[in-house]
């Protein structure tokens, strides 16, 4: 079936036209974005459950963009009565003026920017899923998921809880100006289970396997396999001892190649930081920065994953930017001002965190390319190394290109064999340069996963997904 577009936003679609063609007569620019996305969010563990209708990326409302006089200016509200028109655009001059007279009086100097174009374009774009999460049965997705934590306590050796989540929302946004008219409805789904279980070492081990996609809540029965893998990895973690620090040969499995995408070529290449001078990657573009086996995409159009939108918040079009071509960097991703300020065009990455959030540039599939390498290859071709598998989290400096990656384990491989050692946890850095210069082999295959989301700085939180294939490489652990 397809997701059907709101009909929320279809009936107020028509007014919202009229209050851009209103303040249309004081502002050489104007768009509305509109959104209606509905979900929900289910937590299951020995200790508690908890049901909401509420998630990262549930929201009603508008936000208004205008321009004039190389100024740009926002507007976010919920309320809007169709019928009264002229008294929120009334409302709206108001507040916008005030804004720029706080702003004048305080000194502040306008960022001069050109006019966003107005091309005519029009966009209706309804995708496909099994369920829709408004309409799901959320009292046997509950017992469904308690049956998944049951399970784990009874499988998973030592267990001291298994925590399943699952979140699905309806997402459905109206982007509108003077020429284009815009409207997009998906779904998108992410579950999970982790499990806490104690170490050798009197320390706490953690476990956790996702799944996730552009789909309703059918994904989240996905999780069962994942619950059935859960008794190696807690029984891999408890029995692990920490690494030895040193540079290793390292394969990375698709859940840490999307990591390393993620925090390398990331936010370091979100040309916004171009703009304000923060990113060393701009000094880079046209250069080398990995090996030839090294091509990375990013766009909502690269995977059908929790962020295959159609247009970004800005009502650009999706795309698939190739950000590294062989090793060399080719250019960056932007929001549409970003794009402005630089004399480039949008890639389709200005996203919010919700409508009453300013837009930045953000990641959405970010995705290193597959190779012709096997796994059993790569494992063959290491005399003293690990397999890196479980990704936790990581973080980058765009200033400087470090990078920091934080992997749940590794598995020792010694003289082209896996030995069964495991050590957890594995703190991987280095000069992104160096990292992905030292790429030797790829696998054919490649995973995307979207679980969980990304923030700009310590704020700011949106949905995004990484991935690639296998990939052998050098690298510092501790």
């Amino acid at each position: 079936m397809k997701a059907p577009f709101s009909p929320y936003l279809q009936s107020i679609a028509p007014a919202l036209k009229a209050l851009v063609a209103e303040l249309g007569r004081d502002y050489d620019y104007v768009s509305v974005l509109s959104t209606d996305s509905a979900g929900f969010r289910i937590s299951i563990s020995q200790r508690a459950k908890s049901v909401s209708n509420q998630s990262m990326t549930t929201e009603r409302g508008s936000v208004v963009r205008v321009y004039k006089n190389g100024r740009y200016s926002e507007y976010a509200f919920n309320e809007f009565d169709p019928a009264d028109t002229a008294g929120k655009a009334a409302e709206i001059r108001a507040a916008l003026d005030a804004q720029f007279k706080l702003l004048k009086a305080a000194g502040q100097e306008i960022y001069e920017t050109g006019k966003l174009a107005d091309e005519p374009l029009t966009l209706f774009v309804e995708k496909e899923t099994e369920q829709l999460p408004e309409s799901a049965d959320l009292s046997s997705l509950v017992d469904m998921m308690t049956g998944f934590s049951d399970e784990g306590m009874k499988t998973v050796p030592g267990a001291l809880d298994v925590m399943v989540a699952a979140t699905s929302t309806h997402i459905c946004k109206l982007f509108l100006t003077a020429n284009r008219d815009l409207r997009q409805s998906y779904v998108f789904t992410e579950a999970s289970a982790a499990s806490y279980a104690p170490g050798k070492n009197g320390d706490i081990k953690f476990a956790y396997e996702g799944v996730s996609g552009c789909g309703g809540p059918e994904i989240i029965s996905g999780l069962k396999a994942k619950i059935d893998a859960l008794p190696k990895v807690v029984t891999d973690l408890t029995g692990s001892e920490p690494i030895v620090p040193g540079e290793y040969d390292i394969i990375t499995e698709p859940g840490v190649t999307g990591l390393i995408a993620h925090e390398a070529f990331g936010h370091g290449v979100e040309m916004d930081m171009f703009v304000k001078g923060r990113a060393l990657g701009a000094e880079y573009i046209g250069k080398r920065v990995g090996s030839d086996l090294v091509t990375m995409h990013e766009g909502a159009r690269c995977d059908e994953s929790v962020t295959a939108y159609a247009f970004d918040d800005e009502g650009t079009l999706a795309g698939d930017v190739v950000e590294i071509d062989r090793g060399i960097l080719r250019t960056g991703i932007c929001d549409a001002l970003a794009a402005l300020r630089l004399g480039i065009a949008p890639t389709g990455n200005g996203k919010r965190e919700n409508f009453a959030h300013k837009v930045y540039t953000r990641m959405t599939n970010t995705v290193f390319d597959s190779g012709s390498d096997t796994l059993e290859d790569m494992i063959a071709s290491i005399e003293n190394g690990y397999l890196l598998t479980g990704m936790d989290s990581g973080m980058e400096d765009p200033k400087h290109w470090g990078i920091q990656c934080i992997i749940n384990r590794g598995y020792e491989i010694k003289d082209g064999k896996l030995t069964g050692k495991v050590v957890s946890p594995v703190i991987m850095t280095g000069y992104v340069p160096d990292v992905l210069g030292s790429v030797s082999m790829a696998s054919g295959d490649r995973r995307v996963d979207g679980n969980g989301a990304c923030g700009k700085g310590h704020k700011e939180w949106v949905k995004v997904a990484d991935g690639g294939p296998y990939l052998k490489m050098k690298a510092r652990l501790g």
